[in-house]
């Protein structure tokens, strides 16, 4: 991992997944949000994707995300959580042996693309620990990135019950995320992407 700083912005490297905190006043200033470069990097495989995609996790503040919001969603006021795809990557199938694509990598890595997170927005709307809020915020990002949406009641279900999977495999219950998924929804969409 590295960390090169900007001005006031901080940016923290895991593999191909960058945490940029735009949050900081100081140079000096760690991140609190390393951890979220490690969960992603965990999530890429899970999700038939090569390790090494990049992806940028922005952390901002109220004004930037309503500014953000509202002209990316049409919707005024900051929320928890906004998605941007780049090179619209779909999961590769995964292998008789567990492996994907029965590859060790699937596909060319590509530009996942962006997650931009609220942090002072998470801490006025929920009712648990801010740590767990912004990990399931990082994977439901990652969801929207390939592809997953809740605009319906289906859909909704389908997506969050994926995601609840993922944070329950990332905390230790379950199957390792190494072992990629399980969620007959994301094997789904890898046998269409064949």
């Amino acid at each position: 991992m590295s960390a090169t700083s900007e001005g006031d912005k901080r940016s923290i490297q895991n593999s191909f997944v960058e945490v940029l905190d735009e949050t900081l006043d100081g140079e000096d200033s760690p991140s609190p949000y390393t951890q979220l470069a490690d969960l992603a990097s965990a999530m890429l495989p899970a999700l038939g994707l090569n390790s090494q995609t990049e992806l940028c996790i922005r952390i901002v503040d109220l004004p930037e995300m309503a500014r953000l919001h509202e002209e990316w969603m049409g919707e005024p006021g900051a929320t928890d959580v906004l998605s941007f795809p780049m090179d619209e990557l779909r999961p590769r199938a995964l292998g008789a042996n567990g492996s994907l694509g029965g590859q060790d990598e699937p596909d060319e890595p590509g530009v996942l693309g962006d997650i931009v997170i609220c942090p002072a927005y998470v801490e006025t709307e929920c009712d648990e620990p801010v740590s767990q809020r912004l990990e399931l915020l990082i994977v439901h990002g990652m969801l929207h990135l390939i592809g997953l949406d809740h605009s319906d009641e289906i859909e909704q279900q389908e997506m969050f019950t994926v995601q609840q999977e993922l944070l329950d495999r990332w905390r230790g219950q379950g199957e390792p995320l190494t072992r990629g998924v399980t969620s007959p929804l994301i094997l789904g969409m890898m046998s269409e992407s064949d």
